[in-house]
């Protein structure tokens, strides 16, 4: 069988005097101004716990298509967390020692075995709330609650469980294989198939875990979870419709890329299917969803902004 992947404000002194050492230097405004020795400590075993791990990530999902989109979400989380850090920075205040020693002993253990047993996915989520457990240790729950978001959105970097992507995706491929086949047909193409794999001439395709939607359903979820927190942050409604929109156009734009997969494979054979045009496919979709995310946000705007508008002067003149 050939087999050809379908991957798809004011500070409070009191506050301040109770951070660890001098994180949030109320002068300087800087993260790490002024640091006395024992937060190059923490600095030193917080890069010796996340190097090791995020390098095992890159190496083995962030060179894949599968989570290709890692290093993007990295750089944007990154990113956001230095753009609400001076927003938030007066409610740091370190919480009782006892809180984080609970915290770390759950999870450090569950760090070491996935390590050990090199098991990728919980050993980035593990190593991640190893991370947040020390830095509430150095900034407390009020500050964590309040950058929420930006931390929600840096557990985006890491792929899902295997477990997760099998029992979720299998129902998609299938959905997916029999709706492309059905519509093929439609033309009187000579294509058939059963479960996930295609019969289109005298080639066999195999629709994989790539093209089931589910890597594009997190990706997508993300940047627009991302785009709609800058955008609209305060606007539940606009935030709700926009993330309904993202679950049928990933599936959407999976299921035109593997038309044009099939169709490809069907008229210019299994090589240029499987070539460089595989890659450009799946790109090209996925940034076409985007786009329709981005038309779809302007569409909403200049509604709602009409609407605004009736309601203004049916008061004017009420």
């Amino acid at each position: 069988m050939n087999k050809i992947d379908l991957a798809s404000q004011a500070v409070d002194p009191d506050d301040t005097a109770t951070t660890a050492g001098s994180v949030a230097s109320t002068d300087s405004g800087t993260l790490f101004s002024g640091l006395p020795w024992a937060d190059y400590v923490f600095i030193a075993g917080v890069l010796a716990i996340a190097l090791p791990t995020f390098l095992f990530v890159a190496t083995s999902t962030w060179s894949t298509e599968e989570g290709a989109y890692g290093p993007i979400i990295l750089a944007t989380g990154l990113w956001l967390l230095w753009h609400e850090w001076q927003g938030v920075r007066h409610l740091i205040k370190a919480p009782p020692a006892w809180h984080v020693a609970i915290l770390l002993a759950i999870f450090i253990p569950i760090y070491l075995l996935a390590r050990i047993t090199q098991i990728v996915e919980i050993e980035g989520y593990a190593m991640y709330c190893v991370l947040l457990s020390a830095v509430y240790g150095l900034v407390g729950g009020r500050f964590m609650r309040a950058m929420f978001f930006p931390l929600l959105y840096l557990a985006f970097v890491f792929p899902p469980p295997d477990t997760v992507i099998y029992t979720l995706t299998l129902p998609l491929k299938m959905a997916i294989t029999k709706t492309a086949i059905a519509f093929l047909q439609l033309f009187g193409m000579p294509i058939g198939g059963t479960g996930v794999t295609i019969q289109i001439g005298q080639y066999q395709l195999l629709v994989a875990a790539a093209c089931s939607g589910l890597n594009s359903i997190v990706s997508l979820s993300a940047l627009t979870l991302f785009y709609i927190y800058l955008m609209h942050k305060n606007e539940r409604r606009h935030q709700f419709i926009l993330l309904l929109f993202v679950l049928p156009v990933a599936i959407a734009a999976n299921f035109f890329r593997v038309l044009i997969l099939i169709l490809l494979t069907y008229f210019a054979g299994e090589a240029v299917a499987q070539g460089f045009l595989h890659e450009l496919a799946g790109m090209t979709m996925f940034i076409l969803a985007l786009l329709f995310i981005f038309l779809l946000d302007m569409g909403l705007t200049r509604m709602f902004a009409r609407k605004a508008g009736r309601n203004d002067k049916d008061r004017l003149h009420g």
